[in-house]
């Protein structure tokens, strides 16, 4: 049977919770690498307007004093420690170590006192130490930008809200390869696991914590 109810309200008085931002504050930036920008690559996704957005949301935070953390993919050469992610996602061989795909867009660059996360799944926090760091400077919150909307940013939504953090999804500064699934990750992650917020309202948190 066809159902004819619109989404907004299938999930009214059940899924509309907002938690609001944290104290403490960490901003991550997921994957903003140059295998989503380089025209030819097999993850070229035509988000540059994300990356724009991500470089004025690091901007604001390091204003703010709000840490700064990246991330990356990085795979052996041999592809042998992608597991069932290399297997299942061919295009996962431009992370290999050395392949110029793997680099940080004109403008991204970490600074020297900003920490790097190197991954080999989805979410930033499987198998690195990134929920130790937050615990450990005393973070609550985390404000995540990044690609894709559909793939690792929503995978770190998922676990920050699993370890106890709040999660932040900063709308303009996500993105992925098609506007439809874009939308539909963003609309699920701010129904069930975080907040989805502007990139106004994000710099003008900052700007509150200077």
């Amino acid at each position: 049977m066809e159902n004819s109810e619109d989404v907004e309200s299938n999930y009214a008085g059940v899924f509309e919770g907002r938690i609001g931002f944290g104290q403490r504050p960490a901003l991550i930036l997921i994957d903003f690498v140059e295998a989503y920008f380089a025209p030819g690559s097999p993850l070229f996704a035509d988000v540059d307007t994300a990356l724009t957005a991500g470089i004025a949301l690091r901007d604001a935070a390091r204003d703010a004093g709000v840490p700064v953390i990246y991330t990356n993919v990085e795979f052996h050469p041999s592809m042998r420690d992608g597991g069932v992610f290399a297997k299942k996602i061919g295009a996962l061989s431009s992370f290999a170590r050395g392949n110029p795909l793997g680099a940080w867009p004109d403008g991204l660059e970490p600074g020297e006192d900003e920490l790097v996360i190197t991954k080999q799944y989805a979410s930033a926090f499987f198998g690195t130490s990134l929920a130790s760091t937050l615990t450990a400077n005393g973070h609550d919150s985390l404000v995540i930008a990044g690609l894709s909307t559909s793939g690792c940013v929503r995978a770190t939504c998922v676990d920050a809200c699993q370890h106890g953090f709040i999660p932040i999804v900063v709308e303009e500064a996500v993105g992925d390869r098609h506007e439809n699934v874009h939308r539909a990750n963003l609309f699920d992650m701010n129904a069930k696991y975080g907040d989805v917020v502007s990139l106004a309202e994000a710099q003008a948190h900052f700007a509150s914590l200077a």
